[in-house]
């Protein structure tokens, strides 16, 4: 599912052109006024938009892709993997004290990866798909070589001797992992306030929450601090945290993605996701983590279709692109409840694929409402057994007890939040 029910300012967001067609590609990504004292105090949708005369300068048969972007930016030597890394970098040490959405950046590896990066192409061997590209992992996901603590401090310092299948994927497509994204304990939140270590602001507006519980993930990509960000979806973390943010999320069919790695909530409900700056993108990394995995027994063995192949640029679009495409509107999700904002921004939705095309009816859900209670009912009793793991015996940091009980029991109450026990 992609977020699309969002604010217009996500719209102007896509109005700036990928690097690939700027002189100075750079630059362009990272306008001046963000490297300034004045960093995100003018939120995106207020930063002046480039001379038509520096956007395109090249055929614009590929939709816009940071991804493709820094690809070609590889491949044609106009920027070095070094560079490229360095300049995201630079960005993350200027935002992050602000936003706090990453929990560790891993600066030394990162630099490694991308000279690796850059002696490959000075060997002209093939590139993978996310060559050069810097990955955020929401901070439940395993990585071998940094920090996975799931939020919470029953796992302060804990590093896994292995990669999540969804990292590990990435990283053979050529993807550089810069760091861990901050989240909410466990994934049980919505605002990633519910964090054991700092609460991330929205890139937006930084009064503000960036929703949750891949709060981190989201806020990273919206600020410009790596490419694109893996999150995790329960019940919404990635969606709703995306449309925060004003960037794309996908929550994938649940098997699609292998769960292996992935520090357990509900795992009936569990599912990694993709977070970029625009379909293309959150599509390519998509593509890259999917597949059957022997060590997740429930993983789809369904072959994966190549996301990427009907991504149709907009100049070849005609003036009803979604002509023949028929789309429902749920009533139940409209009535009494319902912020009247939030009713506002769903009609305007609805409209504007009206515009595009579509054919949009209303429909009937008599048991919508009966959703929330059963997912809190699963979630609960699904989180309720995977965290009892953690009692500083099989997992989780110990607290010192004269008797096994005191253990269990002291172990969870120091490090444990009131939501996750």
């Amino acid at each position: 599912m992609i977020s699309t029910v969002q604010h217009q300012r996500v719209l102007l967001l896509q109005r700036h052109p990928c690097f690939l067609f700027h002189p100075n590609p750079l630059s362009h990504l990272f306008p001046k006024s963000l490297h300034t004292s004045e960093t995100l105090t003018q939120p995106p949708h207020e930063r002046p938009p480039s001379s038509p005369s520096s956007t395109i300068v090249s055929s614009s048969s590929l939709p816009t892709s940071q991804i493709l972007s820094i690809r070609h930016s590889l491949i044609s030597r106009q920027l070095s993997a070094v560079e490229i890394a360095e300049s995201y970098l630079t960005r993350i040490r200027l935002t992050n004290p602000r936003i706090r959405s990453f929990l560790h950046v891993s600066e030394e590896s990162v630099l490694k990866e991308a000279e690796e990066t850059d002696r490959k192409i000075q060997r002209n061997e093939e590139l993978g798909p996310l060559a050069g590209v810097l990955i955020g992992v929401k901070d439940n996901i395993c990585t071998v070589d940094m920090p996975s603590t799931a939020g919470s401090r029953i796992l302060e310092g804990y590093r896994p001797p292995f990669d999540a299948t969804a990292v590990r994927r990435a990283r053979k497509c050529g993807g550089i992992v810069v760091g861990k994204t901050n989240l909410d304990e466990f994934g049980m939140g919505s605002t990633t306030e519910g964090s054991a270590f700092q609460v991330t602001a929205n890139p937006w507006d930084e009064s503000r929450v960036p929703g949750g519980s891949s709060g981190g993930s989201a806020a990273a990509v919206s600020a410009r601090q790596c490419v694109v960000s893996l999150g995790t979806d329960t019940g919404g973390s990635v969606r709703q945290p995306a449309s925060f943010c004003g960037v794309v999320g996908l929550k994938p069919t649940h098997g699609r993605v292998s769960r292996y790695g992935l520090v357990a909530y509900a795992s009936s409900l569990d599912v990694i996701g993709c977070f970029g700056s625009s379909v293309a993108d959150a599509g390519i990394l998509l593509h890259a983590i999917s597949g059957h995995d022997r060590l997740d027994a429930t993983s789809s063995k369904q072959e994966v279709s190549d996301f990427t192949s009907q991504f149709t640029s907009t100049n070849f679009f005609e003036s009803k692109p979604l002509k023949g495409l028929k789309v429902g509107v749920i009533r139940e999700t409209l009535e009494d409840g319902v912020d009247r904002t939030v009713v506002s921004s769903i009609r305007a939705a609805v409209s504007h694929l009206e515009e595009l095309g579509c054919s949009v009816a209303e429909v009937s859900l008599p048991s919508f409402s009966l959703g929330l209670p059963a997912y809190y009912i699963l979630a609960s009793s699904e989180s309720s057994s995977n965290l009892s793991r953690y009692d500083g015996i099989r997992y989780g940091n110990r607290v010192a007890a004269d008797e096994l009980g005191f253990l269990y029991g002291d172990s969870r109450a120091t490090d444990l939040a009131m939501r996750s026990k």
